[in-house]
């Protein structure tokens, strides 16, 4: 899962989100930084019954939080949403390629930008194509 310091740089750079069905995010600054939030229409949630994991079904959130603007959250790409919007951001390139390599724990993204090499690394593979396009999105036009 991308980190929130890499997704607030994001934001920072300009990726623009329109929140849809099951993209995750996060509610930083307000003593819920370690909780990831998933739109969903049906809630669901995990307890335990006699010893059980059971999973229920919320028509609706019982705590006090009854609503949050977008603009307040911040959004947590997918590794797979994050491959587009670089995909998206480096397709006129010539020579477009991305590659993710993992070895040791380490995730490395390469590929080419303004015809140069660019690579970065990280502990989890969302966070090295974060990197990535935190990059491109600074280097604007």
């Amino acid at each position: 899962m991308l980190s929130i310091a890499t997704a607030r740089a994001l934001r920072e750079a300009g990726l623009t989100w329109k929140p849809a069905q099951l993209d995750f995010f996060a509610i930083p600054d307000r003593g819920l930084d370690e909780r990831t939030f998933v739109i969903n229409d049906l809630p669901a949630s995990t307890a335990d019954l006699l010893g059980e994991a059971i999973i229920t079904f919320d028509g609706a959130v019982e705590w006090a939080l009854d609503y949050v603007p977008s603009g307040e959250v911040l959004w947590l790409p997918t590794e797979a949403q994050l491959r587009e919007r670089l995909a998206a951001a480096l397709g006129g390139e010539p020579e477009f390629n991305l590659t993710l390599t993992s070895a040791g724990g380490v995730h490395r993204c390469e590929t080419r930008f303004r015809g140069e090499p660019l690579a970065a690394e990280a502990a989890d593979a969302a966070d090295a194509y974060g990197a990535v396009l935190l990059f491109v999105l600074r280097a604007g036009d």
